[in-house]
């Protein structure tokens, strides 16, 4: 009965033919004629993907970052829109570096009028800070830009993501390929998001391509390009291993400052961020692990070789990686079933179904300026100039239990310890502990903390004291004069504003 049943509502069905489809989405031949379904999607030249992608005038374009200081992306794409005669977009990349100096003469020209980035640095970072942009850049943490775009304040129009390799229909991933980058975790981000995604990727390899960090049902258009990044130049810049005395010894007195914590115990979870001493502790936390048989359930990170390294000695039961800062460490994903692939929005989304953040015992960040309040700025120099950026560091902070920041009592004879810091980024009511290399300072709140450390033998100091020592050998720092007209607008990982850059004089 049930086989009848079936068979007659089958005959009962009428199907259409390609000639009755009177319109079509220009994206999906194929909907129209079969002999077009494979390849629909690959593009013979950039300009073809951009003409495809349906790009306006005045529409944003969104880009990733996980090659850092080796992005070849976001300039091929604006020099191509360039040429094509577009003006007024929104760039919003994951972030930006030194490499992107070169949007300074496209945004002078109109091709770009706004900016969403976690940061700027070296020359995009000074003019912007003298002014550059007609309209403040909008200056967000990883987990922030993610509620922005969950808000729809940020909408993408259409993202142009580099890849080291993706097969014709969109699988992709960043651990094959001669470019290998790692986690493809901001990317995600925008392959979730944004209305059009285009592929620029370095390889077109069989279908199918696996794993698919991002896959075919969020791929739009890929085109094939000469290149899309150098992976030598990920670990450039804050992301480097250290042999400064100074800076091993502020990263021993951070791991001291964790095993003391009363969170060091077997199970425990934790981040190391970016910056040389931060990254450094991973070395002196291995010794203790060892010693007091104490291993880690998962870490988190932005992860180095070291990290994972860690987790090959047993030291680390998983790690959960969102954006991958060595070869060692993209080696170490490419084959460790638990080393995990997550998107920024798993990584650090307030708003989002979880955060991994959330689940931080301890995190370790570096630090420009820190205030008598234990505020934060990762943002901009002694100076006012924009010369880091925002990264995790608000989203960690927020969510670890403890969030110890490391940094030298002075920069160059440049206090790092202020009674004001120029931009605020990150609030001190979310950090625990500072380490410098003269003494600790606990943040008032935590008063268990504080005994614990005492106990320990901890070199301790007040944060008046090293702030005072600070001025004493170096002086108190004139204040950086700026403008009334505001070049940033710092947004707190809920959106919220919590401060702003204004316009240096000069």
């Amino acid at each position: 009965m049930t086989t009848a049943l079936h068979a007659s509502r089958t005959d009962a069905i009428t199907w259409p033919t390609p000639e009755s489809f009177t319109t079509w989405d220009a994206r999906t031949p194929h909907l129209r004629r079969l002999d077009t379904k494979r390849g629909r999607k690959m593009c013979s030249s950039l300009e073809e993907a951009i003409r495809r992608s349906g790009l306006t005038d005045g529409a944003t374009i969104g880009f990733h970052h996980a090659f850092r200081d080796g992005d070849r992306v976001v300039l091929t794409v604006v020099e191509q829109l360039s040429r094509m005669g577009f003006r007024e977009l929104t760039l919003a990349s994951s972030s930006l570096s030194d490499v992107h100096s070169g949007l300074i003469p496209f945004i002078r020209q109109g091709v770009v009028r706004r900016i969403f980035t976690s940061g700027a640095r070296g020359e995009l970072g000074e003019a912007i800070s003298h002014g550059l942009l007609d309209e403040p850049v909008q200056l967000h943490s990883h987990g922030g830009r993610c509620a922005l775009i969950q808000s729809g304040e940020l909408h993408l129009d259409v993202s142009f993501l580099g890849v080291p390799t993706a097969d014709e229909l969109g699988n992709a991933n960043g651990v094959s390929g001669n470019a290998r980058c790692g986690s493809l975790g901001y990317a995600m981000v925008d392959a979730d998001n944004a209305d059009c995604v285009v592929l620029l990727a370095e390889q077109i390899a069989p279908y199918p391509n696996s794993p698919a960090s991002i896959r075919q049902d969020q791929v739009d258009l890929i085109v094939q390009v000469p290149t899309v990044g150098d992976p030598a130049k990920i670990g450039t810049g804050a992301i480097r291993v250290t042999t400064n005395p100074r800076e091993l010894l502020i990263a021993r007195h951070a791991a001291d400052v964790m095993v003391n914590s009363g969170l060091f115990t077997d199970g425990f979870s934790f981040q190391t961020g970016s910056g040389a001493s931060a990254i450094a502790v991973t070395a002196f936390l291995r010794d203790h692990m060892r010693r007091t048989h104490t291993a880690a359930r998962w870490a988190l990170g932005g992860v180095t070789g070291n990290l994972a390294e860690l987790q090959n000695e047993g030291l680390i039961g998983r790690i959960a990686d969102t954006q991958t800062f060595d070869t060692r460490a993209i080696e170490d994903l490419r084959g460790n079933p638990d080393h995990m692939e997550i998107s920024a929005e798993q990584y650090a989304n307030p708003f989002g179904k979880g955060a991994c953040v959330d689940e931080l015992d301890m995190v370790i960040l570096s630090v420009l300026e820190v205030d008598l309040d234990f505020n934060v700025n990762v943002l901009t120099g002694s100076d006012g100039i924009l010369r880091g950026a925002i990264g995790g560091h608000p989203d960690t902070a927020a969510g670890a239990q403890l969030a110890i920041v490391v940094a030298p009592l002075l920069r160059t004879r440049i206090p790092t310890v202020v009674e004001r810091v120029i931009t605020r980024v990150t609030p001190g009511a979310n950090v625990g502990v500072l380490v410098t290399d003269v003494g600790v300072a606990v943040n008032p709140a935590y008063p268990d903390l504080l005994e614990r450390l005492r106990e320990a033998r901890i070199p301790l100091a007040s944060i008046e004291e090293l702030c005072e020592r600070a001025s004493a050998i170096a002086g108190r720092p004139e204040p950086v004069e700026f403008r009334d007209d505001v070049v940033g607008i710092v947004r707190y990982r809920d959106g919220s504003e919590i401060d702003t850059v204004r316009r240096v004089i000069g």
